[in-house]
């Protein structure tokens, strides 16, 4: 088995909230995978659900671009290899006339979108600052008749693309806002994948205080913490972020929209990138010259 690092004891630490200890005998219960540590922790001490990993792993940017009438909108998602390029004008420069290409081909096909002159121009700025540049990924929103779509970008690096029925611009962008900074799983309740809901049963049924129950008690359990779970994970039932005393789904109401679905980006999620010990490279360099 291989051994538990620092910092995967220190990354679990961070999502939960646990002492070291707890930690790391969770991770060597789970050979070192953290979502099974966490998974473990929630079965066993009733640990509420943990925080989402906190460290992305590649830098870049994410650009969107909205209909003036609101009626489609699009998001891209260009990774370098360091902050500092991300930062740079021109990496800037060619983030946006990707967005303008996807935004013009109304194409979520980044491959196509770059074949010919952008793969030109992207190759031609990789020679320049010396890091490699990539396209990762793009969404296309259609809104639909009576639709619009809002976007909201933060920071550069987190991207949110609403859909509302009726509704208004102002009321769009504030929903893609929440979107961003709380990062619900789903739009509405009735969209949650059923094997989320299986999971979250699953794990329900194996905590401490389910033990012994009679099923009839045990079910009526189980059904009030899905609705919670539910409740937690769904942008509608959420506190809106900019005034907790009213619900996203009735805020949205309140401006005579409804919210339909979204899309969230955020630069490196789900991508693995190498930890590199810049001392030891060095060293290494210098005892090869």
């Amino acid at each position: 088995m291989a051994a538990i690092s620092a910092s995967q004891v220190k990354e679990l630490r961070e999502r939960t909230g646990l002492g070291m200890m707890e930690c790391k005998k969770a991770l060597t219960e789970a050979g070192g995978d953290i979502d099974v540590a966490i998974e473990n922790l929630r079965k066993n001490s009733g640990l509420k659900a943990a925080k989402k990993a906190g460290r992305t792993a590649a830098e870049g940017a994410v650009v969107t671009r909205v209909a003036e009438d609101g009626s489609y909108g699009v998001m891209v998602e260009i990774n370098s290899e360091t902050d500092f390029v991300a930062r740079d004008d021109n990496f800037k420069d060619f983030a946006d006339k990707i967005a303008d290409a996807v935004f013009a081909a109304k194409s979520e096909d980044v491959a196509a979108v770059m074949d010919g002159e952008l793969e030109v121009v992207r190759e031609q700025l990789v020679q320049k600052i010396g890091e490699n540049i990539s396209v990762r990924r793009a969404a296309v929103i259609n809104a639909g008749e009576g639709n619009r779509v809002g976007e909201y970008v933060h920071g550069g690096r987190i991207g949110v693309l609403t859909v509302m029925q009726g509704g208004n611009a102002d009321a769009a962008k504030d929903i893609s806002m929440h979107v961003a900074a709380i990062n619900p799983a789903v739009a509405r309740p009735e969209d949650m994948p059923q094997e989320n809901l299986d999971n979250e049963k699953a794990i329900i049924l194996a905590q401490p205080d389910m033990a012994g129950k009679p099923e009839n008690i045990a079910e009526k359990m189980v059904q009030g913490r899905l609705k919670k779970y539910l409740a937690e994970n769904s942008l509608t039932e959420q506190p809106f972020v900019k005034d907790p005393n009213q619900t996203v789904a009735e805020y949205a109401k309140a401006s005579g929209g409804e919210v339909l679905s979204f899309i969230r980006f955020e630069v490196g999620e789900g991508i693995e990138k190498e930890e590199v010990d810049f001392a030891k490279e060095v060293m290494e360099q210098a005892g090869r010259s």
